[in-house]
């Protein structure tokens, strides 16, 4: 079976970080090993992980984000796969288990993920990631009752463009990681979307596990619900800074590349003219038309122009 290291980034999680630790040992596919890189937390973090004693390894970093906390406990981890957890998530048993059976049967594949549901922090379920995708009901609709699901060369720029990538299910050779670089540390909102395409451009297979694997926890005071607006800007900036390394991309790759961007700067746009801010609104899709002129940017400006009051 193959060996699968679980990385669980930590910055003062101390509340949670147990409950995350506990998912990853009730694994019915045991985890290789389990790293938590702690990114300079001030918080009881370092008590809480010395209660699992030798169960897990405890690193510790200066602080430097969750990018240099993951992309560290890849560098450490000797399972020939990695997976990841945020502290304050947790896997459902068949996480690894459900992963490892494919991985098994088909070695050469190059990546996979899952279903995941999406809950607030009492348990009430908000919904689950494959269904609220449109690439996820094209791929049902076309796998009806399959729990595996493959995902083809022809499936990424639908996965790129609407899908379900989630950091939470993705499971991935540790050889490949190192070789796309890990996650960039300089973007602190969209740096999964970022890696996630630049891995479906590296990439020839993959698969999705139709089932719930994860939990995503929902917190009010989140980095992205603090300011959505900043969080917004930060994710499109992402997205804009793959544009040079997408050049000779698969042209699926790049088109589900700009239909991503499209939706985020128009997303951006509509949340300026909610705040009254109609320079901003307009600077946030003017690019669009600049660099990709067609009907459709010229439609989309358009419709920001006729926004503004």
């Amino acid at each position: 079976m193959p060996t699968i290291s679980v990385v669980i980034p930590n910055y003062n999680n101390a509340s949670t970080l147990a409950r995350a630790i506990e998912s990853v040992l009730a694994q019915r596919h045991p985890a290789f090993e389990i790293i938590v890189i702690d990114d300079g937390s001030t918080d009881a973090s370092a008590e809480v992980a010395a209660g699992f004693g030798e169960r897990i390894r405890y690193i510790r970093q200066p602080n430097g984000g969750v990018s240099a906390a993951r992309n560290n406990g890849v560098r450490q981890a000797r399972g020939d796969w990695v997976a990841f957890l945020d502290a304050d998530d947790i896997y459902l048993p068949e996480r690894l288990a459900a992963h490892a059976r494919w991985i098994e049967r088909e070695p050469d594949i190059d990546f996979l993920f899952a279903d995941q549901e999406y809950r607030e922090p009492d348990g009430k379920l908000l919904q689950r990631a494959i269904d609220a995708s449109a690439c996820g009901r094209e791929l049902l609709a076309r796998h009806p009752g399959s729990v595996e699901i493959p995902i083809r060369k022809d499936d990424f720029e639908a996965f790129v463009a609407d899908g379900f990538a989630e950091i939470r299910t993705l499971t991935i050779p540790r050889r490949t990681f190192l070789a796309l670089g890990g996650f960039p540390a300089e973007h602190k909102i969209g740096e999964d979307l970022f890696f996630f395409i630049r891995l479906c451009a590296a990439s020839r297979k993959g698969g999705v596990v139709n089932l719930p694997l994860a939990v995503y926890y929902i917190y009010p005071g989140s980095a992205l619900r603090k300011d959505v607006v900043l969080a917004q800007r930060r994710y499109v900036a992402a997205l804009d800074a793959l544009e040079p390394e997408l050049r000779g991309a698969d042209p699926g790759i790049r088109r589900g590349w700009r239909a991503k961007l499209r939706q985020g700067r128009l997303s951006l746009a509509y949340m300026y003219l909610r705040k009254g801010e109609r320079r901003a609104a307009l600077a946030a899709v003017a690019p669009m038309l600049l660099r990709t002129p067609s009907l459709t940017s010229l439609r989309d400006v358009a419709s920001i122009v006729r926004g503004i009051p």
